[in-house]
């Protein structure tokens, strides 16, 4: 690796850390299968499992016959709707977050998501979207690269995560971000946090183009995230200055590229929007194969697919 760039490297280890859970010395082994009916929607983290196994009336634990280990979790069969699996587990998790049960569920969020197989599947429950990561089901969002044409060049709106963010806190992010919630169209999602993280004018979001999309497989003390980023590029007028409404947003910068290069490889962005600047760059031209080599790997482990099994 000492012939490529130090940028290269520095953010082959960003991509990676994103894909951690794809990673040889991941814990990836000792997660649980999580299936409804004979489809697995997601993996189910080992320290959630004692309280899972305490609920035998909506969980159905399968055990090994050989050495009686856990082998796959189903939600029970008798939750044969979208509405009664919501309102079951919605009564789990409260209880669960009251008795502090995970950490995870200390930054509820009220905030439900739509739990799929795939995206294009109807919706089989929904869940408050810090429970997300206890089973590992495929989470959700949008993101947003702004930028404007200036006679310096291409300039990048870039903003700050505010100190009192539960996750990444005071990390630099896209100029607006996030996830999408139960219900709610991708294109009226990203409409919406233009609208509250940047003030952007609906009429000016709304021209967003929407260039794809980034999926890795994550993990860390709050659990599993198999995320889609759905990503969309606007080109803001140059007298344009963002404003936060929401308060998850503390200060904005407009950056050249070469800046924005240097703070990704500094580690300074959260890191699944290193990856969304990352798509851009390459989108853009602003990289090669002939100067970045890891450009194949780079577009291969931005796209990591999370294969679901059938019981």
């Amino acid at each position: 690796m000492s012939n490529y760039s130090w940028w290269s490297q520095q953010m082959l280890k960003i991509v990676r850390q994103c894909n951690s859970l794809n990673q040889p010395e991941s814990p990836r082994a000792l997660c649980i299968p999580f299936f409804i009916k004979d489809s697995q929607v997601g993996l189910i983290t080992p320290e959630i499992l004692p309280h899972i196994i305490l609920e035998n009336d909506t969980f159905e634990v399968i055990r090994s016959k050989q050495d009686d280990a856990v082998k796959m979790v189903k939600l029970s069969d008798s939750l044969d709707t979208a509405l009664k699996r919501t309102q079951m587990l919605a009564e789990i998790l409260a209880r669960w977050r009251d008795h502090d049960a995970h950490p995870s569920l200390r930054g509820w969020r009220n905030e439900l998501h739509s739990v799929k197989t795939y995206f294009h599947e109807d919706p089989l429950f929904e869940i408050e979207r810090v429970a997300t990561s206890l089973f590992g089901v495929k989470q959700y969002g949008c993101h947003l690269n702004g930028f404007c044409r200036t006679e310096r060049g291409l300039l990048m709106w870039i903003g700050r995560r505010a100190k009192t963010k539960p996750t990444f806190p005071s990390k630099l992010d896209n100029i607006a971000a996030g996830g999408l919630p139960a219900g709610m169209s991708v294109k009226d999602c990203i409409v919406k946090e233009c609208a509250e993280e940047a003030s952007i004018p609906e009429q000016l979001a709304k021209q967003a183009k929407p260039v794809g999309c980034i999926s890795y497989l994550y993990h860390n003390e709050l659990g599993v995230f198999p995320e889609t980023q759905f990503m969309f590029d606007l080109e803001l007028p140059v007298t344009f200055k963002p404003f936060n409404t929401d308060g998850e947003t503390s200060d904005f910068y407009l950056l050249t590229i070469d800046e924005v290069k240097e703070k990704v490889a500094l580690g300074e962005f959260k890191p699944n929007c290193a990856l969304v600047i990352l798509s851009f760059l390459i989108r853009h031209g602003y990289m090669s194969p002939d100067t970045d080599p890891f450009l194949p790997l780079f577009l291969q482990e931005m796209h990591s697919t999370f294969k679901f099994e059938e019981a």
